[in-house]
């Protein structure tokens, strides 16, 4: 008995919206499924014609997440051809570190898979049931092409809870390390490849620091500061730097990397919204200020929350910032986006009773792309501000 091809009937709405580019379809868009959890499946349309084919999905609400459009074939071919020409884009890129992004899942049209390269070491993440099932493929082919020392799983993410799968840290490659020594804009890390955040490090800022560090100067002050990446790019043109990040693991590993550059920074434990009203109300003042946040909005539901998170933060920040000072804010929250942002910078600055400019507006680093047709691609905001004497 011939076997059965896995298949989804997915609604006009759901057609529409592929149409139109997005790669995801909705569980409530979904009509007939013969398919079982993260299969590749044909796709098709109330009228039975063939759309593409997508990864299945039986528990999260992204039921549909697409491979390939039309008749198309999706196998371990088509795999090795999206990581080759994702490798190959990063080649063209002349990036300034041996730390970066190799896969960005949708944006790179291998939905929901992340690759890290950290020197001659690679993380994975696969972050839906049909993605994990492919991960063999993909180490397979991430082995003949790069050739590392190690490749590392970092399946320990909450995204994998909404898809039914275990978190968990694995090597699936060769050996790795607990500590990966990596650079960035001729800086020197310790990245921290099974417990750091992300899958090590913040990798999605190396060109934002770079950009920034061209307006630092005097006292700089770091908030939300992790291991140091704005404290030490912008610190080496600073007279004072002073960093703020809630997490003593990452306070000391922020030292560490300070003394590893010859960085002076003093790190300091602290809640950052507590160490703004202090500073404030001890007549501090900055030439530079960073504000680089965790997602303050992971869900719809927490936007609001967010939005007088973003703005107690920025409306301090700018009374601590000296006239003609800098400030680098940013966002990394998806839904709260580059309009609704820079809404709430405007109304900390009426608030704080400062003038602003914006100097530049940015975004996640080249090696992060955006999809247009997915805007939940482009997650990353960055503002360089200026504040008008």
């Amino acid at each position: 008995m011939a076997a059965v091809t896995p298949t989804v009937v997915v609604s006009a709405r759901g057609e529409d919206r592929l149409n139109a580019g997005h790669p995801w379809i909705y569980r409530s868009d979904l009509g007939d499924v013969h398919a079982d959890p993260g299969d590749v499946v044909i796709v098709r349309n109330p009228r039975g014609r063939q759309l593409g084919h997508a990864l299945y999905s039986s528990r999260s609400q992204i039921a549909l997440r697409m491979l390939a459009a039309g008749e198309e074939v999706v196998d371990e071919t088509l795999v090795r051809r999206r990581i080759q020409a994702a490798i190959a884009f990063r080649e063209t890129l002349a990036i300034d570190a041996t730390a970066y992004r190799l896969v960005h899942g949708e944006s790179d049209r291998l939905p929901s898979l992340i690759v890290d390269r950290y020197g001659d070491y690679l993380v994975v993440q696969a972050l839906s049931q049909g993605m994990d099932r492919l991960l063999p493929a993909v180490v397979s082919t991430l082995t003949e092409l790069l050739h590392p020392r190690g490749i590392l799983a970092r399946n320990d993410v909450r995204a994998r809870l909404l898809e039914g799968l275990d978190q968990r840290v694995d090597v699936l490659a060769g050996d790795v390390p607990d500590a990966v020594a990596v650079t960035e804009l001729g800086i020197g890390y310790e990245a921290d490849l099974r417990r750091g955040q992300k899958t090590g490090l913040f990798l999605d800022q190396r060109e934002n620091r770079a950009a920034a560090a061209g307006y630092a100067r005097g006292r700089l002050l770091d908030c939300f500061a992790y291991h140091g990446g704005f404290s030490l790019v912008l610190g080496r043109r600073c007279d004072e730097v002073i960093a703020i990040d809630a997490s003593e693991e990452a306070v000391a590993r922020l030292r560490q990397n300070a003394q590893r550059n010859a960085v002076a920074v003093d790190a300091r434990v602290g809640n950052v919204f507590d160490e703004l009203r202090g500073m404030e109300r001890l007549g501090e003042r900055f030439d530079t200020i960073v504000l680089d946040p965790p997602a303050f909005a992971k869900n719809k539901a927490a936007v609001l929350k967010a939005r007088a998170g973003y703005k107690e933060i920025n409306l301090r920040a700018l009374k601590l910032l000296a006239p003609g000072g800098t400030l680098v804010t940013c966002s990394c929250s998806y839904n709260v986006g580059e309009a609704t942002f820079g809404e709430i910078v405007y109304e900390a600055a009426v608030d704080a009773r400062v003038a602003v400019t914006v100097v530049e507006k940015r975004m996640q680093g080249r090696d992060h792309p955006v999809l247009l047709a997915a805007p939940e691609t482009y997650y990353l905001k960055c503002f360089i501000l200026r504040k008008l004497a």
